[in-house]
């Protein structure tokens, strides 16, 4: 049986980190632009599963969010920058960050349509979703 106190040594020097600095885990493995996309995600995910979503949307989206219990059992996943001139699924969107969706709904049928992606778009007053994609499950 491998030796677990490094594990826990490792564990505790990062929770250490954590604490001294202020920073969440998110924010010390995608910075602090990545946190907060993955923040706006998880509000938007709990206000979209109570069909309040409207709030984060961008004036100008056209983004659909779908019925609220598509929503159920998804988390913010990997943020990333968005450039509007390389996204082939969404062509035309003014996005400046994009993060994937993880999770399913455990009603979740073959054949079903559910958000995988959200872009949003930097604004004044912060981010905005400006689009929502969707894809199809396909269970093999």
């Amino acid at each position: 049986m491998k030796n677990p106190r490094p594990l826990l040594a490792l564990s505790i020097a990062v929770a250490s980190l954590v604490a001294l600095t202020g920073c969440s885990i998110n924010a010390l493995v995608w910075g602090s632009d990545g946190a907060r996309v993955i923040d706006t995600t998880e509000q938007l995910i709990a206000a979209a599963d109570a069909s309040c979503q409207d709030a984060l949307a961008c004036e100008d989206t056209a983004a659909v969010f779908g019925d609220a219990g598509v929503w159920e059992g998804l988390s913010a996943g990997e943020p990333e920058q968005s450039d509007p001139e390389t996204v082939i699924d969404a062509p035309g969107v003014d996005a400046t960050w994009r993060i994937n969706l993880e999770g399913l709904s455990a009603s979740a049928l073959s054949g079903e349509e559910v958000p995988t992606d959200v872009l949003y778009r930097e604004t004044e007053a912060g981010l905005c979703v400006a689009d929502v994609i969707w894809q199809t499950i396909e269970v093999r």
